[in-house]
């Protein structure tokens, strides 16, 4: 008897020998699992952590590129104010490097700087409409790019008029006090210069469509003439003018890339008589102080731009020769590199 219990018991040690072998293989096991997963989530979290360290780094080296863009073109602005370009007279054959022209709407190439690069766009307000000065008639052309009716923009126009005079009665089409204060939300007109050009958005007429879909880039109130400025003007300010054809604009702003108009009568060569008579009345040559300089940053081989707008007024009374108006960090998507 005795032999056979001792088989049973030898037998059932070694069954319980077989679970344990089988249990601790499956704790091996899962414990390798949970080592991989840990050792996965580290490597995730390491290379998420890297990969924000080099983004937070190429974005800072961007920003200070673009300042560096920003500030080489605020010295280059002052330089020709101080000492306008001369005109060289000797055109060399050999292959030297072209200069630059800093100007409005030069096409100015990317600069290397410090392992990357900046781009710089230049806009002189006196291509656009000041809102404080503008007659009837330019306020009316400058809704000539939109799609409205003749009683819309005279609407527009009379009430930009009313809004900025100093009294209380309303033109044919304008608005006052009686219109804005039976609306749902009441307010007074002004009866003021316009102080930004956002403050349109409250005249009579205005819906953010008609802003945001371009107005906002024809209209300043940084300018003090009563024309539009030709070597400054955007392509929709171009199409704005009587008679002008897309056709026409775009040989305007080619022409500008390479020189600017030095006489109105340039454009004689461009678009045919009749326009030319039509919108000569409303252009000029003259600048503005102000100007709109947008300077774009990046490194070497990365994929992030860094964007600056700002709006300075230059001065050579003063003792820096400018000074900021407005400071704009843009948002990646208002970039173009």
């Amino acid at each position: 008897m005795l032999p056979k219990r001792r088989k049973k018991l030898i037998a059932s040690m070694k069954q319980t020998l077989k679970d344990d072998k089988g249990i601790a293989l499956f704790l091996v096991l899962w414990v390798l699992t949970l080592l991989m997963v840990i050792v996965g989530e580290f490597c995730y979290t390491m290379k998420t952590e890297i990969n924000i360290t080099r983004n937070f780094k190429e974005n800072t080296e961007g920003y200070y590129i673009a300042m560096a863009g920003l500030n080489r073109t605020i010295a280059e602005l002052i330089k020709s104010a101080y000492s306008p370009p001369k005109i060289d007279l000797y055109s060399a054959e050999e292959d030297e490097e072209e200069e630059i022209e800093w100007r409005a709407n030069a096409a100015i190439p990317p600069i290397i700087f410090k392992g990357g690069e900046y781009k710089i766009e230049i806009e002189n307000e006196s291509g656009k409409i000041n809102l404080n000065r503008a007659s009837r008639d330019l306020l009316k052309m400058m809704l000539n790019s939109f799609d409205l009716d003749e009683e819309d923009k005279d609407s527009i126009a009379d009430s930009i008029l009313d809004w900025r005079d100093q009294d209380n009665l309303h033109r044919l089409n304008g608005a006052e006090d009686d219109y804005y204060l039976s609306l749902s939300e009441p307010y007074e007109c002004k009866d003021g210069d316009f102080d930004t050009i956002e403050e349109l958005l409250l005249v009579k007429g205005i819906i953010p469509e008609i802003f945001y879909g371009g107005l906002d880039g024809m209209i300043t109130i940084y300018s003090d003439l009563e024309k539009i400025n030709i070597n400054s003007a955007s392509k929709k300010m171009l199409l704005s003018l009587p008679r002008m054809t897309d056709t026409s604009a775009q040989e305007i702003i080619d022409h500008r890339k390479e020189k600017k108009f030095e006489s109105i009568t340039e454009l004689i060569d461009i678009i045919d008589p009749d326009t030319y008579t039509a919108l000569s009345h409303y252009i000029t040559l003259k600048t503005s102080p102000y100007y709109t300089v947008k300077s774009f940053g990046s490194m070497e081989g990365s994929k992030i731009n860094r964007g600056i707008k700002a709006l300075i007024r230059i001065d050579t009374t003063t003792k820096k020769g400018y000074r900021f108006v407005e400071w704009i960090d843009l948002a990646e998507d208002h970039l173009v590199f």
